[in-house]
């Protein structure tokens, strides 16, 4: 019984690291994906982004809920000081683009200003070793909408130009990410 027991909690560490987040100092996936800015389309290469400076990608569970709305409208509102530091910020969701256009146009969340990316197969969240969770039966959106997704969850990478992260953002509230974010691109410049 023991044996089984310690293989069992063996397998199950294994398990769990291979979903381990993404840390400083390692390289960052390079992705592509469709994305919205101001509720236009257009396609979104981490590689052209890196070529213009450092990115703040940033992982949230889901386009209008309470959390992703704060956190969104946080990020439109202080993009400036992002720019100034050289940063660029891009959400990445597995939000339809159809929700994503609505969202970055929404003048109450990305207000035109925070481009988000549509990652509805969530692999671009395990490549950074997010875990992403099932759409959850009539879960609805703060418009009372079903959401219909599944969910990643809330966690920001700060990647260097030359695609290395610099640092792994999680588990704090979403203005203290945003407040973080831009610490730490702050002390890159």
């Amino acid at each position: 019984m023991h044996k089984y027991l310690f293989g069992l909690l063996g397998s199950s560490l294994i398990a769990l690291s291979a979903f381990a987040t993404l840390e400083a100092g390692e390289m960052a996936p390079k992705f592509e994906a469709r994305a919205s800015l101001a509720g236009e389309p257009f396609d979104f290469s981490l590689d052209d982004a890196l070529s213009e400076g450092n990115v703040v990608v940033y992982f949230y569970p889901s386009a209008y809920t309470r959390g992703c709305n704060i956190q969104a409208h946080e990020f439109s509102v202080r993009m400036q000081e992002f720019q100034d530091a050289g940063a660029s910020v891009i959400g990445v969701s597995l939000d339809s683009i159809e929700r994503l256009n609505d969202f970055s146009a929404d003048p109450e969340y990305c207000a035109g200003k925070l481009a988000v990316a549509s990652d509805e197969s969530g692999d671009i969240a395990r490549s950074y070793g997010l875990n992403v969770s099932e759409a959850r039966e009539g879960a609805k959106d703060t418009r009372g909408i079903e959401i219909g997704h599944g969910f990643t969850e809330r966690t920001t990478f700060i990647v260097t130009s030359d695609g290395n992260i610099a640092e792994t953002i999680d588990g704090v509230s979403p203005f203290e990410n945003v407040e973080m974010s831009l610490e730490a691109v702050k002390k890159l410049k």
